[in-house]
């Protein structure tokens, strides 16, 4: 199985380290960064097979970096994590879904959780008649 190029987006440095741990070589490699600004001026340098974004960040948020994404690269694959339990966080979710993430993840989850939601998010998307949208 390939190495998959994970972009890591989240404003928070435990989160990052935690989520490097989650998805270890050799299986994941991993870029982090700090906030959707960054984020995105790494894509840009370096690419990657799935992207990783918090929701709630400074400078840059998981919504505007999604947005911004679907414009650079429409079939790039986004998972979107988020504390699921505050207040209006599901929606921020459910909201991201319907913007252009590919999956949803609310936090905290398990590293299994993680490694199928990016499993899920890297499939070939078909519709209902199965025709391949990738």
């Amino acid at each position: 199985m390939p190495v998959i190029r994970v972009l890591m987006i989240d404003d928070d440095p435990v989160v990052r380290r935690t989520i490097a741990r989650m998805l270890a070589p050799p299986d994941y490699e991993m870029t982090l960064a700090q906030d959707g600004l960054v984020g995105i001026e790494h894509y840009r340098q370096m690419g990657c097979d799935v992207v990783i974004t918090d929701m709630i960040m400074p400078v840059k948020e998981g919504i505007e970096t999604i947005l911004e994404l679907r414009v650079i690269a429409p079939s790039l694959p986004i998972l979107a994590i988020s504390v699921g339990r505050q207040s209006g966080s599901a929606d921020l979710l459910k909201l991201s879904h319907r913007l252009g993430a590919t999956e949803i993840l609310p936090k905290p989850f398990t590293a299994s959780q993680l490694r199928a939601a990016i499993d899920k998010c890297l499939r070939p998307q078909t519709d209902l008649d199965g025709n391949d949208f990738s």
